[in-house]
């Protein structure tokens, strides 16, 4: 071995392999600084900064130890996206489109995705991955198949799309609109009947638009928010704990629009969406290529 400016290099092994071990490793021990820098990044509005400071939160991925990626066997048109977790690690996926995998690997919403080709968003993929056991994500018992993946499982389906897709992707943080969800003095939240339901909130039902809730923190109200109005909703009202919630919207709303019937639904319930300026953090797809056969 010799040492160059601190990056230990193994004699015959590619420069780059020697850069992404040292990157990992001093990311590893500096984690704590690299986010106070990142935030003092945002604060000034270096973008420059905050792109450096993403090799370091994209280097050092745990792996799923199986792994099978197949196009869905789509028929007469069906188009139903199923995600599920497992005891054990496990994840399944049948019909999702890419985007949506890449979204749940990120915990980010769609619309935080940019580039790629079309295919991205149109074709369907059947996934199912299992970690390798003593992992983390091994260890994880979630009591029912809807809940989201944890923290290692996410990272763990990030390197499946570097492996299988070849993905490469950098991180941007900008400042841009987004929601600000508030209380008012007229809430109207009862407190979760059953603390072990699924968390759930929906935004529409066939009689209409509105707002339900069943055992949901503010947290998840503002992320499904999100998703309605195609921007960050940031959480701002200080309630803790999970809350059930419903609100129906009285007018006719036969051509409603969704980000009104959204903004006006969450009123019903004695909160409120305030317009401003926030980071927004948006995944930036480099290359990406369909995967060959398993």
């Amino acid at each position: 071995m010799s040492r160059v400016q601190d990056i230990v290099v193994v004699r015959g092994e590619p420069a780059s392999v020697a850069m992404d071990r040292a990157a990992a490793d001093f990311c590893q021990r500096n984690r704590l600084l690299l986010r106070l820098i990142a935030m003092r990044a945002i604060a000034i509005g270096s973008l420059v900064a905050v792109a450096g400071i993403a090799l370091c939160q994209d280097g050092d991925r745990p792996a799923f130890e199986v792994i099978s990626v197949k196009p869905s066997a789509m028929k007469n048109g069906q188009y139903g996206i199923a995600f599920a977790t497992f005891p054990g690690g496990r994840i399944l996926a049948n019909m999702v489109p890419l985007d949506y995998f890449i979204s749940v690997a990120f915990d980010m919403q769609v619309f935080q995705i940019e580039g790629g080709p079309k295919w991205l968003h149109d074709d369907r993929w059947d996934m199912e991955a299992k970690p390798p056991a003593g992992s983390k994500a091994a260890k994880s018992n979630p009591r029912m198949w809807k809940l989201p993946p944890n923290a290692d499982q996410r990272l763990m389906m990030q390197s499946l799309l570097a492996d299988r897709f070849q993905m490469r992707w950098h991180r941007e943080t900008r400042e841009g609109p987004v929601y600000f969800l508030v209380k008012t003095d007229k809430l109207k939240l009862r407190d979760a009947k059953d603390k072990e339901d699924f968390p759930w909130v929906g935004t529409a039902r066939n009689t209409g638009p509105g707002l339900w809730g069943l055992n949901a923190t503010m947290e998840l109200l503002a992320k499904r928010l999100s998703d309605d109005v195609k921007r960050p909703v940031i959480d701002g009202t200080g309630i803790e704990g999970s809350y059930d919630f419903d609100f129906e919207l009285e007018r006719n709303w036969d051509n409603w629009d969704v980000v009104s019937a959204v903004i006006a639904a969450v009123q019903g319930i004695g909160l409120k969406l305030e317009s401003g300026k926030g980071p927004i953090e948006v995944l930036v797809i480099d290359s990406i290529a369909k995967p060959t056969a398993n």
